[in-house]
């Protein structure tokens, strides 16, 4: 059984009655009443954690959490993923479920449902963050004659950088949005927005304010937040700071990669697929997960979607430890061509089903027109599939944080000119990771081959399917021109796009519900 904060369902009621506004709820369980008992407080941190797998209050299906699209669809790491992925080179999907082909073919606009689930995903978790946040002051405790608890210091610290984290993929992926902390009482007020600037410095700020108050790296409970996972998403922040603020923070994304990778407390798995296994709770690279179980984190998103989705054609399912494919998910031919081979004989990062695919796309719908991938399985390292019997939902955890991002974060820095490093220890890390690639140094690479471009290519081979893909491409400068893929703009050679795109836009339905919000340029 892994050892992992699992979701357990708390609902909190409120009623009233138009004849009688004075009474008391009859309904027991209140939020007062809830957060009046402290064993209550590691149930709620549990719901703030599931908020990025599940998709509601109950199982795969009942009581969703967002409404206005399928339940399935709904999750939060299902919907992050199809937007940071569907929309490069890395990933295809064959279904033709409402607007979801416009990602691929991009040509969204406002009222894409997709995109609006993953705006109303982001904004429920920072309602859910706020609420927590709020309820756990030293004056509420106080209140409630809570004092002394250190767990609950623990729980409020760890939720702040969990809002952080939802405020920073907001920042990534829409740029200006409306803002709300704590500090803002609940449903009285239209939200102001904040500038994209304003937004990063806020990550920034609460990120540092909390870096003392989380445990040290690889001593919180798996799947829980602690010190390394915030120096991550501060090295993630720093080294898009160009795009986000015009001004490159390369020197801070080293610091904090240094900071990660001193504490020694993470190695590079000895072989690459072990880290998207079942069992891959086990690894010794991870820093921060979503975390899943078969029997007791059930969802029709998360790492059901990446494991049944990539399946089809002549695939077995039970070789990827499941009960059928889904016959969506495969990757375009100029990703394929980042790798010396197709077999995984050389880089054994090549994860690709090539028997009864098609190297080229002529139509997306066709499962075999594009190479698969098999990179997920809900199996072990012993070969043993996941806990769900039936094989419906697997194991797999979704690696958000890993020792080899940071790697790669430290080597981009440098070169782009960051102090703190040098070149030749970013040249060893990313033989390291090229070693672990290739068995061996056959892989390896000279300081002469260590540019930027390699880089870039290396995060594609190595970070693939990871969520990683658009955010990088921008940071290239390859997302809307410069660089093209098959059925980007919606034809097979692919062509640039309007660069207004390097954004999403706020839903139409936010816009014409505040008046206190702009939309994003070209929508």
């Amino acid at each position: 059984m892994k050892n992992k904060l699992i979701l357990l369902t708390l609902t909190l009621w409120a009623t009233s009655c138009v004849k009688d506004l004075d009474r008391v709820p009859f309904i027991d369980v209140t939020s007062a009443t809830v957060y009046n008992d402290p064993a209550n407080y590691r149930k709620i941190l549990a719901k703030v954690y599931a908020g990025l797998a599940v998709s509601g209050q109950q199982g795969p299906a009942g009581k969703p959490d967002i409404s206005g699209i399928d339940e399935g669809f709904s999750t939060y790491l299902r919907q992050y993923w199809k937007a940071q992925e569907l929309t490069t080179d890395e990933a295809v999907i064959g279904w033709n479920d409402g607007s979801l082909p416009d990602y691929h073919y991009m040509r969204w606009t406002s009222g894409n449902e997709f995109i609006a689930a993953m705006y109303n995903r982001l904004y429920y978790q920072i309602t859910l963050c706020n609420e927590f946040i709020r309820e756990t002051t030293d004056a509420k405790l106080a209140s409630r004659n809570i004092t002394g608890d250190n767990a609950i210091k623990a729980y409020r610290a760890e939720t702040r950088f969990m809002r952080a984290l939802s405020y920073y993929h907001a920042l990534d992926m829409f740029g200006s949005v409306p803002f709300v902390t704590e500090e803002d009482a609940v449903g009285s007020f239209l939200p102001r927005q904040a500038s994209r600037i304003e937004l990063f410095n806020y990550v920034e700020s609460e990120l540092k304010a909390i870096e003392n108050e989380l445990v040290d790296p690889k001593k919180n409970e798996y799947g829980r937040a602690d010190k390394a996972a915030a120096w991550a998403l501060l090295a993630k922040l720093y080294l898009n700071a160009e795009v986000y603020t015009g001004m490159g923070r390369y020197n801070d994304a080293v610091t904090y990669c240094n900071k990660i990778i001193s504490s020694n407390a993470y190695t590079l798995d000895a072989e690459y697929q072990h880290l998207f296994l079942a069992d891959n709770d086990k690894s010794t690279e991870t820093i921060f997960s979503v975390t899943f179980d078969g029997t007791r984190t059930k969802t029709w998103g998360g790492m059901t979607f990446l494991v049944h989705a990539p399946v089809g054609g002549n695939m077995n399912p039970a070789v990827y430890g499941i009960n059928g494919g889904w016959g969506g998910l495969r990757t375009t031919p100029q990703f394929v061509g980042l790798f010396p081979d197709v077999t995984g004989k050389t880089d054994r990062r090549a994860i690709f089903h090539t028997d009864g695919q098609k190297l080229d796309i002529d139509e997306i719908p066709t499962f075999t027109d594009g190479y698969a991938i098999g990179k997920y399985k809900n199996v072990t390292r012993a070969g043993v599939k996941g806990s769900d019997t039936e094989g419906n939902f697997p194991d797999n955890d979704f690696p958000l944080f890993r020792l080899a991002d940071v790697y790669l974060t430290y080597a981009e820095a440098v070169l782009r000119g960051g102090t703190g490093g040098s070149t030749a220890q970013a040249l060893t890390y990313i033989n390291a990771l090229r070693n672990r690639a290739f068995k061996g140094t056959t892989g390896n690479i000279t300081a002469t081959q260590l540019t930027l471009d390699f880089i870039l290519a290396e995060r594609g081979r190595e970070l693939y399917w990871e969520g990683h893909r658009r955010t990088d491409l921008i940071r290239y400068k390859k997302f809307v021109s410069g660089y093209n893929w098959a059925w980007k703009g919606g034809i097979k050679a692919g062509r640039d796009v309007s660069a207004h795109l390097a954004l999403f836009p706020i839903p139409a339905s936010d816009i014409v519900a505040n008046p206190n919000l702009k939309q994003n340029t070209g929508y």
